[in-house]
């Protein structure tokens, strides 16, 4: 029985830089960092709360097919990938925390249904969602 999602995988351009990044602006910790076979690198990341559930940041390359992995890096140099979602507590100063850092803002926070949403970029060019949730209900879309 599957009892829960425990990795994800983000494609980046850089894995230091990304994984720079991911610790030092966002506030995730490291985790597993090793090289493997033929030079591949396994890198992880997770955040404090949420230790069970690793980011793999890794380059587009094989096992996928040169197209593939050639489609996926054309998606980031045109910042067109999406990444994770998420869940803040605040949106507003998670915005104004992390623009004092450099990080570049797709869409200032906005209130919606849901809750309150922003959407960054990463160094990669991965849209990251920030979402400060509050309960809703299907009507509150129409």
């Amino acid at each position: 029985m599957i009892t829960h999602i425990s990795l994800t995988s983000v494609y980046v351009k850089d894995i230091d830089a990304a994984k720079a990044f991911y610790t030092e602006i966002l506030g995730f910790a490291e985790g597993t960092d090793i090289s493997l076979r033929e030079g591949y690198r396994w890198c992880t990341v997770k955040h404090p709360s949420q230790p069970e559930l690793e980011l793999h940041l890794t380059l587009p390359g094989p096992p996928l097919s040169p197209e593939v992995a050639e489609t996926l890096r054309r998606a980031q140099d045109e910042g067109g990938l999406f990444g994770v979602g998420l869940a803040v507590d605040d949106c507003r100063k998670t915005h104004d925390d992390l623009r004092a850092k450099g990080v570049e803002f797709l869409q200032e926070p906005e209130e919606r249904p849901y809750g309150v949403e922003a959407v960054i970029r990463d160094n990669s060019g991965n849209w990251l969602v920030l979402v400060e949730p509050r309960e809703f209900t299907l009507a509150d879309f129409e």
